[in-house]
Order: C-alpha cells, then structure tokens, then sequence
C-alpha cells in the first residue's frame, strides 16, 4: 500500500531510517543487551542488585547528563561506569570493564544481515536518487551488509541532536548541497522521523508497519506499510 497525503515537490536524495526501517531491530536489541548482561554479570555484585539496577543507573546518567538523551552510545557507556562505580570498582577497572561490558553490546549490535530483497530495491532505488541514512542508533553501518549502500550516514550523538531535532537533516542537506525539500526521509517512527522530517522542511515517508502510538498527529507526505512500496517512486 502506497498513499500520497500532500503532492510531492521533486526531490533528488532518499534518506533512510535504519533500525526498524531496513531491517528488525528487535532481535538485534535482545540479543545486544543480553550480551552486554552476560558480561557484567560475571563480575561481583552485579547479579545481586536486581532487576531495575540497570535501569535506576540509566535514569540517573540521564539526570546528572541530560544531553546525553542525544547520544546513544555515550548514555550506555555513562550507565556502564555508574554500574561499575556502584559495584565498587575503581579507577582503571572501571574503565576496563565499561569497555569490555559495551564492546560485547556493540558486536552484537552490528550483527546484522539485511535480506537480499532490501539490498536490492536500495540498488534499483540507488539508479534514480542519491541514498543517505539518518539513524538514532548507534549501529556500526561499516560492519555489515548496508556499508556500501550510502553517499553519507549521520548519527544522532555523533553528528548532532536526535531526531525530531533538525539538525541531522539540516547538516545532510548542507553537507549535498541540496534544498532541505529535496530530500523524501523514510522511517518507521512518526514521533522522531516523521515530525523531524517536517520540522526541517523536508518531505517525508512513514513506514507504518508497527501496531504502536504516537504522541506526533501531524501527516507524513507518503505513507507505505511496506519498504518495497517505495518502487512506486521509480
């Protein structure tokens, strides 16, 4: 399914949403997490603190360091070290551990194969449009099979505030030398892609492939419940 809620302005460059657009996240999250557990749970203490330690020590991260809502990867290393702190390590260890703790995180992280059928409806869109991704996530896209697929990747935290902020879709226009309105961003969130889409001027693509609420009530330009509906832009 494929509906157009405004005309579409002409536009040169795709951008993409990567987890929960180009591939499932959830299981790639799971088996992520549970890495990251099966490591510190080996260390003393931890196993004891119960269930909501992890998340009490994300919270207070967040609290001390609000901006690091922005940056995935700096929030979970953050959270790391107040773990440890908590646990009673010191100094050296600490780092060592949070560093052991999110390498486990991070290789599973990045361990992704994208189907065939994904890769190959980016290279047929790849002959009209210049590819680009704007994640939140802090997946390694050199690590696996999308490496190749994008003129220029941007991540929250690394490049600039999350979406829905502007930012990551004002630098991808600046950076192609392109109007913001030139650029059509597909995603599966209306809260972060969607609005931070429309927020920056530019046109935008929900994937609504997820039963799931949304707090944002403004239209996408284009609504798909599938990716390879975005043949239709051929």
């Amino acid at each position: 399914m494929i509906r157009f809620n405004r005309a579409i302005s002409p536009f040169s460059v795709l951008s993409f949403d990567l987890d929960d657009t180009l591939y499932d996240n959830r299981p790639i999250i799971t088996a992520a997490v549970q890495a990251q557990h099966d490591y510190l749970n080996a260390l003393p203490g931890y196993r004891q603190q119960g269930a909501q330690f992890w998340q009490q020590c994300r919270e207070l991260a967040a609290l001390k360091q609000p901006e690091l809502i922005d940056d995935v990867t700096q929030w979970r290393k953050h959270t790391l070290r107040l773990v440890l702190s908590e646990l009673g390590f010191k100094g050296d260890e600490i780092e060592h551990h949070a560093n052991m703790a999110y390498q486990a995180f991070a290789d599973e992280r990045s361990n992704i194969t994208v189907s065939t059928d994904v890769l190959k409806l980016l290279d047929k869109l790849s002959q009209h449009y210049r590819l680009i991704a704007i994640t939140n996530g802090n997946v390694e896209v050199e690590r696996f099979n999308l490496k190749d697929k994008f003129e220029l990747v941007l991540q929250a935290g690394l490049h600039g505030k999350a979406k829905p902020h502007t930012t990551l879709f004002d630098q991808a226009a600046t950076h192609l030398n392109i109007k913001n309105s030139e650029l059509l961003h597909i995603g599966d969130s209306l809260d972060s892609d969607v609005q931070g889409a429309n927020n920056a001027g530019c046109q935008s693509v929900w994937l609504n492939n997820q039963a799931q609420a949304y707090a944002y009530k403004g239209l996408a330009d284009i609504e798909i419940t599938n990716i390879h509906a975005l043949t239709h832009l051929i």
